[in-house]
């Protein structure tokens, strides 16, 4: 049912007030011919439309871009053709599908792994990259990267399958970006696995001028009867410790403090206590072990394994003890290396301190089976790794004890 036009009236609002000042207005009594004249006056009056007067009101303005907010998506397209050919180098037979897609491909081989379980681990630099941007060094943080996720996987036994980088910057700069990808590229051949994806993503403002950030995931798996995860870690074991290359991605923001604001050195500057310079020292590559950590787990020697990341010895080797035990360690087992002590000396930092954010030059604990520790050390001195026993595993509560 329609309503009688003449209702909607009800709120008594005159007409004429809804109406333009020109609008022809009428009542009841107007005659015909007079109406049709005032519909011709009117419909004769030049009209100006929403579109035209916002039209008049741009004329003569420039057409603004995303490129004038800051991002270049021209420059991002011919960024993303050379990281193709970067990611290609790291394919192999399991990749399906090409960089630029909406996911990555990856085919699980059921025949290297019949009963597979996937580990995943994701990780940062950190502001390992603010020493980076100072000496202009883009082409080592990627391996940091990709090794520190491959370490953290590898100690629970398993194989690296592919990887996903996340690159954010303010101004992409193409030329950084190409060779912090290379690293990534080099590193994921180096270990192993595939580069299948990523992301690259540019956000003025956000960060400073020639910065970025740096960040990784990477995918594992291991055979479900193969993962070590320290359950079957008994009091007696033997804790074997191979060396790090120095901090690798952890407790920059401390030794920053130290070198830069407290001792005032240039990260150009060599330091005699450091036996190197500055900057130098501190961009070590955090370093794989994950070729000497097959050849022990190949050997069934292991009962579980730590990588020395942030927190040090003192936060991560309990991550793989078992309920009821501890670990005794033995500072006087190994040669603190020259820039662990110096930054100590500095900041007359605590010893407790030291132990908890840096790895102090141990970069990985394997803890052995005290019948197996021969076969061990056989391994280790064939593959000329260097190592030292640096403690045992005892009772307690999942803590690190010192001597």
């Amino acid at each position: 049912m329609l309503l009688d036009w003449k209702l909607c009236t009800f709120a008594k609002i005159p007409l004429e007030s809804t109406l333009p000042e020109n609008f022809p207005t009428t009542d009841a009594t107007t005659p015909a011919s007079t109406l049709q004249k005032q519909a011709e006056a009117s419909s004769s009056e030049p009209r100006t439309s929403a579109a035209q007067k916002k039209a008049g009101s741009t004329a003569g303005k420039r057409a603004i871009s995303y490129a004038d907010a800051g991002v270049d998506i021209s420059a991002a397209d011919k960024s993303k053709h050379r990281i193709k050919m970067l990611a290609r180098k790291t394919f192999n037979k399991q990749v399906l599908s090409e960089i630029g897609g909406f996911g990555g491909l990856f085919a699980l081989d059921l025949e290297k792994f019949p009963n597979p379980v996937l580990v995943s681990s994701a990780d940062g630099v950190g502001t390992k990259l603010k020493v980076a941007f100072e000496l202009g060094i883009h082409h080592t943080v990627g391996q940091d990267l990709v090794n520190h996720c491959v370490n953290d996987i590898a100690v629970q036994g398993a194989t690296p399958l592919f990887f996903l980088d996340y690159l954010a910057t303010g101004k992409l700069e193409n030329s950084v970006v190409e060779t912090v990808v290379q690293g990534i590229s080099d590193a994921c051949r180096a270990n192993g696995c595939a580069l299948i994806g990523g992301e690259t993503a540019q956000m003025p403002g956000f960060y400073g001028d020639g910065e970025y950030d740096l960040a990784g995931t990477i995918i594992g798996a291991v055979s479900r009867d193969k993962i070590i995860t320290g359950e079957t870690i008994e009091v007696g074991d033997i804790l074997l410790g191979l060396p790090s290359n120095g901090l690798h991605t952890n407790g920059y923001s401390l030794a920053r403090k130290l070198l830069f604001e407290e001792a005032k050195y240039g990260p150009d500057q060599y330091v005699n206590e450091l036996k190197d310079k500055t900057g130098a020292a501190l961009m070590k590559i955090h370093r794989s072990y994950l070729a000497i950590i097959r050849k022990l787990v190949a050997a069934e020697v292991v009962s579980g394994m730590a990588h020395i990341t942030g927190g040090g010895i003192t936060e991560n080797l309990p991550r793989i003890l078992p309920k009821g035990m501890g670990a005794q360690v033995d500072l006087a087992t190994w040669q603190v290396p020259p820039l662990f002590e110096h930054l100590q000396k500095l900041g007359n930092v605590e010893q407790d301190e030291m132990l908890r954010t840096f790895n102090m030059g141990i970069g990985l604990i394997a803890v052995i089976p005290a019948e197996k520790v021969k076969k061990a050390k056989a391994i280790l001195n064939r593959a000329n790794e260097r190592h030292c026993i640096i403690g045992r595993i005892v009772r307690g509560e999942r803590k690190v004890s010192y001597n």
